[in-house]
């Protein structure tokens, strides 16, 4: 017998399953084999290519690898002996393939060129609100889109089984009942998807301002398609759904600039020498590097029965800055007060028996020099 015969003879005896599967893994391995061989030779003539379409093909690997074995697959079943009850299982995984396929690559460019549209935004200063606004839209839309992608791709894998496509037909004839059910249901989730929009749209927030929630004082560090996170001063985080920026007040430090005004109130005796008060003052701001030259002023605002309100104001760059220049402010006055004019610190003043006009030093000695300072 010749070599071929035998071989053939050996073939014929082979039983049908050991056939199909050497035929389906050999259509796998061509497909694998030459999708390697397609992404080597692309990977040499996109070295000097520009960044998105080295990204492009680099993200693109996993699904243009399944989009061949899924064509592969679908030559070995028309080649291989199957029964009709197996041939529509093999050509529905088929389908479902197709279905996640056309969303991964639908979701992975779109978020490539989001990607490279937020490399022309991003920034780490903190005033920089064309890029905060971009960086804040694209991520809310992105996570959107991403939930409309996936749960359309879910959908659609559902509707090629016979059982469920029959449940959504029954409830397309009852749509009225089951939109209300539906609606109610998914009201929080539907609720916080459109504020997203808004949020998107109208901007009331962006990633880096500064908000007062709940009497909480903090900065937005994220936002997702359903809830802000929100970074508070002692580094502990709060989520907040994003209907809340809808429908709640809210302050929003950092809305329009970030310049902030601070002010420094100090409660002291009418002797306080005012001019001298405000000439340190402006000694103690222009020499901190805190202080962005905006706003200064110090101003008598207040009179009270013992003491009288003196307002320092000024302005720095952010509201951290802010805080920090007015405890400089609030440290460095209270010293000078207590080291230059310790009689501006607030007293209570006694009258003597007898006397209209008691001296000053017997009063001090009488009250035991209680001074009391007001923060």
């Amino acid at each position: 017998m010749q070599p071929f015969q035998f071989i053939a003879g050996l073939w014929s005896d082979t039983p049908a399953w050991v056939l199909t599967a050497v035929d389906v893994v050999l259509c796998v391995l061509v497909a694998l084999v030459l999708h390697y061989a397609a992404y080597r030779a692309l990977g040499r003539f996109t070295r000097s290519a520009k960044d998105l379409m080295r990204s492009l093909i680099k993200r693109t690997y996993g699904p243009t690898r399944l989009t061949l074995v899924a064509i592969a697959l679908a030559y070995a079943t028309s080649t291989v002996p199957l029964t009709y009850g197996q041939l529509q299982f093999v050509q529905h995984i088929l389908v479902l393939c197709s279905i996640a396929l056309i969303a991964w690559v639908v979701w992975l460019a779109l978020t490539i060129w989001l990607g490279f549209h937020l490399r022309r935004f991003e920034s780490s200063a903190t005033d920089d609100f064309l890029g905060r606004k971009h960086v804040t839209q694209t991520q809310i839309l992105r996570r959107i889109a991403g939930f409309l992608i996936w749960f359309g791709a879910v959908a659609a894998m559902l509707m090629t089984f016979d059982g469920v496509r029959q449940y959504g037909i029954s409830l397309l004839a009852s749509a009225g009942a089951a939109g209300i059910i539906l609606g109610l249901a998914l009201q929080p989730v539907l609720k916080n998807l459109i504020a997203g929009i808004q949020i998107a749209v109208t901007q009331p927030i962006k990633i880096g301002d500064a908000l007062i929630v709940e009497g909480d004082y903090g900065t937005v560090e994220d936002i997702t398609a359903t809830y802000v996170v929100i970074r508070t001063w002692d580094l502990r985080r709060l989520v907040v759904p994003l209907s809340f920026f809808i429908e709640q007040p809210f302050q929003n430090w950092t809305r329009q600039s970030t310049n902030l005004l601070g002010t420094a109130m100090f409660y002291l005796d009418y002797s306080t020498p005012v001019a001298a008060l405000r000439a340190k003052a402006k000694e103690i701001v222009e020499d901190s590097p805190l202080w962005d030259r905006n706003v200064f002023a110090v101003q008598v605002t207040d009179f009270r029965e013992r003491t009288m309100e003196i307002r320092v104001l000024v302005s720095a760059s952010t509201s951290g800055r802010v805080f920090e220049l007015r405890c400089l402010v609030r440290e460095a006055l209270i010293t000078y007060l207590q080291t230059e004019h310790p009689q501006s610190l607030p007293r209570t003043r006694t009258e003597l028996g007898g006397s209209s006009h008691p001296d000053s030093h017997d009063v001090e000695a009488m009250v035991g020099g209680s001074d009391h300072t007001a923060y």
